[in-house]
């Protein structure tokens, strides 16, 4: 976590966080981080595509189905800040290459579910994996990128929308002519390629002292007892079965949340080397952007989840077209996302983030409405996504630095907590959503309802970003 006293001093080695000198081959480098980052997105878009033949296939309410998704999330949660200290301790290249390969393993074990219960326990497994690349990835480009390490980690938000735009279509193809198990083994040959790749290509990384600290692992582990009894708390109100015993487990789960959330404050109040202390809780500058993050995963995870579940409960769209959507947004991210990343250092972190919230929840909250002017649903729908993804594209590569030259050191610690927050906002998001649509009478006009609550959320997010510094240049 951050120090207020950084100890001793010394000249910065190369191809340390703090040296300025880029290092060869880091686009080769650059290449094999970005085709995990590709992995991980295809894989949360294409899932997303099949969670009505999930559901039919394995059983069970949509919001336990749905779990297939928050679980995941919530497996990235546990990991992120634990393979961030990890990173800068033990080395990023071994952190990542374990993580890719354990995504690629338990690929094969998700595909070869037989029922929801295991994928569910998989899709844990491999959210931890996915949670741990990305710190370390991280912490890699900016080894070896030196003074444009900025600009480098900003065009991870390119690799996304790449991911985005291929995930939903692949999805779609596959669980229209194969089936839904397919988009879990189609990630074993670039997990494969990865590993290899990343053990060729990835360098050990330049020797240097590291300040470190006992992981919190009861930090972690109450960070986990909170969100995963919120989510049975929420499934459960919109599960079916004996009410006696539903209406039971929703207030047990509902009191250990409760608990477990007043032990998680405490203990982030008194220990010193907490996984999420106080003071970033409460800091001027990290207590904002924590919030601001938290809104950004309800509304922009929850939208890439959610929006093609709407298209087909809706507007009665096959998988292939209502994925397509998301492949609309990612497009128009990509639009976005390399300009932004131009402007970072001429226009500041605060205003490309208020345009790009603004125009995020234009876009979400649009969604709700009906065509105009006998316009088709496929059309409406993919203006509408496009426009949402041009706010993502502008908003996520200022976010994504808004914070990382407060402690260079220490950059994959600091990317692990920004994705922790998301995360935490797309599970609540995505759980409120798929709880509340397995007991509506009309879950397409339900959802529409839903967009409007996002687009509300994204304009909260307006005056919080008032409060954050404006960042310009290089760090």
């Amino acid at each position: 976590m951050l120090r207020s006293d950084p100890g001793p001093r010394t000249a910065p080695a190369v191809g340390s966080v703090t040296s300025d000198e880029p290092l060869p081959g880091r686009w080769l480098v650059f290449g094999i981080v970005g085709l995990a980052l590709l992995l991980g997105s295809i894989d949360q878009t294409s899932v997303a595509t099949a969670l009505p033949t999930m559901q039919a296939d394995l059983g069970g309410s949509l919001g336990w189905v749905g779990w297939t998704i928050t679980i995941y999330s919530l497996g990235q949660i546990v990991a992120l800040p634990i393979a961030g200290r990890l990173s800068d301790q033990f080395g990023r290249r071994t952190v990542f290459l374990t993580a890719v390969a354990m995504f690629t393993i338990t690929s094969l074990c998700a595909g070869l579910a037989g029922n929801i219960a295991f994928l569910i326990a998989v899709r844990a497994i491999q959210g931890l994996a996915a949670g741990a690349i990305m710190p370390a990835a991280t912490g890699i480009v900016a080894e070896r990128f030196g003074r444009n390490r900025d600009r480098a980690i900003g065009m991870f938000t390119s690799i996304f929308p790449i991911g985005a735009i291929v995930g939903p279509v692949v999805g779609g193809v596959l669980v229209t002519y194969t089936s839904w198990r397919a988009i879990f083994f189609v990630n074993l040959p670039i997990g494969v390629v990865i590993v290899v790749g990343g053990l060729f290509l990835i360098g050990r990384g330049a020797a240097r002292p590291v300040q470190t600290s006992a992981i919190d692992f009861r930090g972690i582990g109450l960070l986990t007892l909170v969100l995963l009894a919120g989510m049975t708390t929420i499934t459960a109100l919109g599960g079916d079965g004996d009410p006696v015993m539903r209406y039971l487990l929703v207030g047990v789960a509902a009191l250990v949340t409760v608990v477990a959330v007043w032990r998680f404050l405490r203990h982030a109040r008194v220990e010193p080397d907490a996984v999420v202390p106080m003071r970033l809780l409460r800091g001027r500058t990290f207590g904002p952007l924590n919030a601001v993050n938290v809104l950004f995963g309800a509304g922009a995870l929850g939208f890439a989840t959610l929006v093609p579940l709407y298209a087909e409960h809706r507007y009665g769209l096959g998988p292939l077209v209502a994925g397509s959507l998301l492949s609309v947004r990612a497009i128009a991210m990509i639009a976005t996302s390399s300009l932004s990343v131009a402007l970072l250092r001429t226009v500041g972190t605060r205003k490309l983030m208020l345009i790009g919230y603004t125009l995020m929840a234009v876009g979400t909250g649009l969604l709700a409405v009906p065509p105009p002017g006998g316009m088709s649903a496929e059309l409406w729908l993919s203006i509408t996504a496009g426009v949402a993804g041009l706010g993502m594209g502008t908003a996520a590569p200022s976010s994504n630095n808004a914070s990382m030259h407060l402690a260079k050191e220490q950059i994959s610690a600091i990317a692990g907590l920004r994705a922790m927050f998301r995360q935490s906002g797309g599970i609540a998001g995505i759980s409120l959503t798929t709880a509340i649509l397995s007991v509506a009478a009309n879950p397409g006009l339900t959802q529409a309802y839903v967009f409007v609550a996002f687009a509300v959320l994204l304009l909260v997010a307006l005056p919080i970003i008032f409060a954050l510094p404006d960042h310009r240049g290089s760090w």
